[in-house]
């Protein structure tokens, strides 16, 4: 006996009967299921025993307003998602909608297309939310990782086995790697495990100050110095006597200044800019550059003497594209720590989103997981991070369509598997003569109990007219050829042809197709086809393609 199906459900809150019974009609005869609700109340109680997929709520209503009644939705059924009715699109309505977490914001009054396309969308978002149950539980505790170091990998370990042997010591300490693999952050691990913990800790990022200052940052300067030196000022190193001076991208240093910095290794002194005095200092010294050094010391733009004081004990990190298995672990802390610092609520990824991270290259690390982390947990609608909330740049390098905004979307009725559509300039939410049908407002019945807690659901099956004249009509109503028809016959003709690749051919000749009809528009192909504009231009240049 085949699994029951069920079609989406979708529950209707709005205390004008005309709206109710005009959405109840149009999307009844799409083959949806329907909830309506003349208030917020009702609604709240609706939606927490059906879990409808898509919500349309009024934000103007008699008692308990549409964002009122959005904040209690996102606990009564946490994954449906909302769609905002409002006759006045301000601004804070859109940010208050977005804040409290709809799905999207729709303006009264609304046409027929525009309703379909935001609960296509609404429902694929639904289902996707729904899928990624089964993605992965936090792997770690973030208060186990107060220094923000994480990962189980081999390369870490021996990372964290290096950290240990210098930490008591007083070597310097040279550390090496990619941008954003966490140098300081190894800098300050080493410093708060040392005997020197209770000392200072300072770190310098020299290539972010031009060679006319970093002198006096680093070693003061005297009243009178120079040009604008109203005051005596100490530097970095006698503010850190005592303690530990973190020199991040020490290979972009003046070769001037080199010799200073050798200076005060070798003798423990330095002296202010503009003074004569010699000052005794002590402190440990921990560098870190994303250059090879050994190149620049050949090339002599970086002391040899100092290359050698300073590289006394290595610490090279691995890029994360090297230690891709501690992904998870990563994504675990960061969500952790957004969660407890800016009361965010997202836990984890869904398991199609954390392949794409796991394969992602990260040219720019660690710093680049945490940005796409922070951005992703910004647009996700629920607990989960789904492939479609991950940045652009990310779904791009996969190829990974992902709909365009429901703003844009234009879908034709065909497209939505119904072959007679309302006229494109019928308007919902306008006043209406038509009396309001008593079953507009009934419920429908609810699922059976045999039916299993997964909601999967059925549209009628998209319908193409056939082209051919000789072709056999396939269905006694219409003499449509059903879409199943379809893909059969071009299978057969293209192996007859004794092709491969067919998934190839068949997407190159709809591109060209879908390219012919708009006259090269990218912008429209990209709608008809489904896919990114971003895909198609690869497309277009992969297959040099001619419109």
């Amino acid at each position: 006996m085949s699994e029951a199906v069920t079609a989406p459900s979708l529950l209707i809150i709005d205390d004008d009967a005309e709206i109710r019974y005009s959405l109840h009609r149009v999307l009844t005869s799409r083959g949806y299921r329907v909830l309506t609700a003349s208030g917020g109340q009702e609604g709240i109680a609706i939606a927490k025993q059906e879990r409808p997929h898509v919500i349309f709520l009024d934000n103007r209503m008699e008692g308990m307003t549409g964002l009122e009644t959005l904040q209690h939705l996102r606990t009564a059924s946490a994954k449906s998602m909302v769609i905002l009715m409002t006759a006045y699109g301000t601004t804070q309505t859109a940010i208050e909608a977005m804040k409290f977490g709809a799905f999207d914001y729709i303006i009264k009054p609304f046409d027929v297309k525009k309703v379909l396309s935001l609960t296509v969308s609404g429902v694929k978002a639904c289902d996707d939310l729904l899928a990624s149950d089964g993605g992965y539980t936090p792997l770690l505790n973030s208060e186990e990782y107060k220094e923000g170091i994480v990962g189980s990998s081999e390369p870490m370990q021996d990372v964290f086995k290096k950290i240990g042997q210098v930490a008591a010591s007083e070597v310097t300490v040279m550390i090496t790697g990619e941008s954003g693999t966490g140098k300081e952050l190894v800098a300050r691990c080493i410093w708060q495990h040392s005997l020197r913990s209770g000392q200072p800790f300072m770190a310098v990022n020299c290539a972010a100050i031009p060679d006319n200052l970093i002198e006096s940052e680093l070693f003061g300067h005297e009243k009178g110095a120079f040009t604008g030196a109203t005051n005596q000022r100490l530097g970095k190193f006698e503010l850190c006597d005592g303690g530990t001076l973190f020199l991040d991208e020490i290979g972009d240093m003046a070769l001037a200044t080199q010799t200073k910095i050798l200076r005060a290794i070798q003798e423990g002194e330095i002296q202010r800019v503009g003074g004569t005095k010699t000052i005794q200092v002590d402190v440990r010294l921990i560098a870190a550059t994303n250059k090879d050094l050994e190149k620049m010391v050949v090339d002599k733009t970086f002391r040899e003497d100092l290359y050698y004081r300073l590289n006394v004990m290595r610490i090279k990190l691995p890029s994360l594209r090297e230690r891709v298995g501690d992904v998870p672990q990563l994504i675990d802390f960061m969500l952790q720590r957004l969660n407890k610092e800016r009361k965010t609520k997202v836990r984890q990824v869904s398991t199609e989103a954390l392949a794409l991270l796991n394969r992602y290259p990260w040219p720019g690390n660690v710093r680049e997981l945490e940005n796409v982390i922070q951005r992703s947990v910004i647009v996700a609608q629920g607990e989960t991070i789904l492939p479609k909330d991950l940045p652009v740049e990310v779904r791009d390098y996969f190829g990974v369509d992902v709909p365009l905004p429901v703003q844009s979307v234009q879908l034709t009725d065909v497209a939505m598997g119904h072959p007679h559509s309302e006229p494109e300039s019928t308007l919902i939410g306008v006043a209406k003569s038509q009396p309001v049908e008593a079953a507009a407002r009934t419920q429908a019945p609810k699922p059976s109990a045999a039916e299993p807690a997964t909601r999967r659901h059925t549209v009628p099956p998209v319908v193409a007219k056939s082209t051919e004249p000789n072709e056999p009509a396939r269905t006694a109503a219409s003499g449509d050829l059903s879409m199943e028809d379809t893909y059969t016959m071009l299978y057969n003709r293209l192996r007859k042809d004794g092709s491969e690749g067919i998934l190839e051919l068949i997407e190159r000749g709809m591109i060209q197709l879908a390219l012919k009809e708009t006259g090269g528009n990218q912008v429209r192909t990209s709608l008809i086809l489904g896919i990114t504009r971003a895909t198609l231009r690869k497309r277009i240049d992969e297959w040099r393609l001619h419109y």
